[in-house]
């Protein structure tokens, strides 16, 4: 899909629609009333007849509407004006998109744009829209021999800005949005594939194509050399697999050689049975989603080399398959860490925190600013915050505020959640330095806490999208999420470093 950026008048534009907004009790926004002076209150007509209330979610498609140059006028619903935000204003480009793409029109232009949110620009405004346009528009239908492809899908989408001088800035939010979302559908594409084609290795393989598509950097570490690393914690989740691990290393160099690099580290399970702890057989499919971690960094690196970003960016995917099997790890077994603690295993499911510490004692000698790690860790965070939030914990609390900021501005929220030395106590083994999981209560915490061991040498976050990485039911499927979080956070990054 195309987009673009413009200002002019609604009755003025010759395309195959134009969207414009009413809210409730039938309001007409601005754009609206200039179409109704045009067409000699048409509209207004037909909405005191009561077509339209203007309740979020409805729509109202008209044709050949007199005093226009376009071929159809779409009425979009937004609710009460008073109460008109962020989820209003996306609900409106979702619901827009969505019909625009069944009417068959091949364009449209879109004065939704125009509509004041709370507290929101008109950069954030058309940012947000390009994002919801092209994930309201995002199918994977790969293996399926008969796509159900729309008759006449939509084509190119223009965003209208009120005023000329708003131009320039939305050509530029406009261009953030656009790679935000490649980096969304990348993500997307990638966590969707079923756990026989998306392994370790084909990670390495889309992550090398990316690499050299970018220009970035690309190292891939086997088992020797993960095994001479000491890498024995993640290498032991790959023990009754016939996957071999991998880990993977990229470098974005955006910015001046002697700069810091942002670390991201993503949870790379490109399926998680549980191991000897085997899950249940109910949605166990769902767990190839368990490398949502490593499709959402990848994701970010591809959309930041897209808008070329100032800084210096290096992203870790520590991968393997969690699989039972004679060589399996088995519950009481101690492992060592490449940071050199001890570790009981107690649990085989709770696998990812045992590739993570190693990737984190890894980023290290990166020197990194910043270190934020991101995966699908816990079925608790999911009890804890449903499907809305992300957990967020941090050793720091200035970048916690930070990515907060960032998740608001790409309504990608976060929720911080405490990383308290009192839950540090529920790890204690009488065996080991520490076990792999504390008990039932506060299992999302209890997990940050171990990971937080392995990353006292820096600036470190941790992301738990076990709750917001995926969707079940009718939509089931990725999400994409946190790219747009963390694509906030270093385009916030970005403009204090230029």
């Amino acid at each position: 899909m195309e987009f673009s950026i413009k200002s002019g008048s609604p009755e003025k534009q010759r395309s195959a629609c134009v969207v414009v907004g009413v809210f409730e009790p039938r309001k007409l926004t601005l754009a609206a009333e200039l179409l109704d002076n045009a067409a000699r209150n048409h509209l207004s007509d037909i909405i005191r007849r009561g077509d339209m209330e203007g309740k979020t979610g409805s729509t109202l498609l008209l044709h050949n509407v007199p005093g226009t140059l376009c071929d159809r006028v779409l009425l979009v619903g937004l609710g009460k004006e008073k109460e008109y935000g962020d989820k209003e204003y996306c609900a409106a480009i979702r619901c827009a998109v969505k019909t625009l793409n069944e009417t068959g029109a091949f364009d449209g232009s879109v004065f939704l744009t125009e509509t004041t949110v709370k507290k929101r620009s008109a950069a954030w405004r058309v940012r947000q829209a390009a994002l919801v346009a092209r994930e309201t528009v995002y199918r994977f239908d790969r293996f399926k021999s008969k796509n159900d492809k729309v008759r006449r899908p939509l084509r190119k989408l223009t965003f209208v800005v009120e005023r000329r001088n708003e131009l320039m800035v939305a050509e530029e939010a406009l261009n953030q949005g656009h790679a935000i979302a490649e980096g969304m559908s990348f993500a997307k594409d990638l966590a969707n594939l079923p756990g026989n084609v998306c392994t370790p290795d084909y990670l390495g393989e889309v992550a090398q194509k990316m690499a050299a598509d970018h220009k970035i950097d690309c190292e891939i570490l086997g088992h020797d050399e993960m095994s001479a690393l000491n890498m024995h914690a993640l290498l032991s989740v790959a023990k009754g697999s016939r996957q071999p691990p991998k880990l993977i290393v990229l470098h974005y160099k955006g910015g001046k050689s002697n700069e810091k690099p942002v670390v991201l580290i993503g949870k790379g399970i490109t399926f998680d049975s549980g191991g000897i702890s085997l899950k249940p057989a109910a949605d166990m499919d769902e767990m190839k989603y368990d490398m949502c971690g490593a499709a959402s960094v990848l994701g970010v690196v591809k959309a930041a080399a897209l808008l070329k970003l100032p800084l210096n960016l290096t992203v870790i995917v520590p991968s393997a398959e969690n699989m039972p099997g004679g060589a399996a790890s088995r519950p009481g077994d101690i492992i060592h860490s490449m940071s050199g603690q001890s570790i009981e295993i107690l649990n085989t499911d709770a696998e990812g925190r045992l590739v993570l510490c190693d990737a984190l004692t890894y980023a290290a000698r990166f020197d990194p600013e910043t270190v934020i790690d991101v995966a699908t860790l816990t079925g608790a965070c999911v009890v804890a915050l449903g499907h809305v939030a992300t957990g967020l914990f941090a050793n720091n609390e200035a970048l916690a505020r930070d990515l907060l900021n960032a998740g608001d501005e790409g309504h990608d929220r976060a929720w911080q959640m405490p990383l308290w030395d009192d839950y540090q106590e529920l790890l204690k083994s009488p065996f080991a330095d520490m076990a792999n999981v504390g008990g039932r209560w506060g299992g999302s915490i209890t997990a940050a806490c171990f990971l937080s061991r392995f990353a006292k040498k820096y600036v470190w976050a941790h992301l738990d999208i076990a709750g917001t990485a995926w969707k079940s039911g009718a939509d089931k499927g990725a999400t994409g999420r946190p790219v747009p979080l963390l694509m906030h956070y270093l385009l916030e990054r970005s403009q204090k470093l230029s």
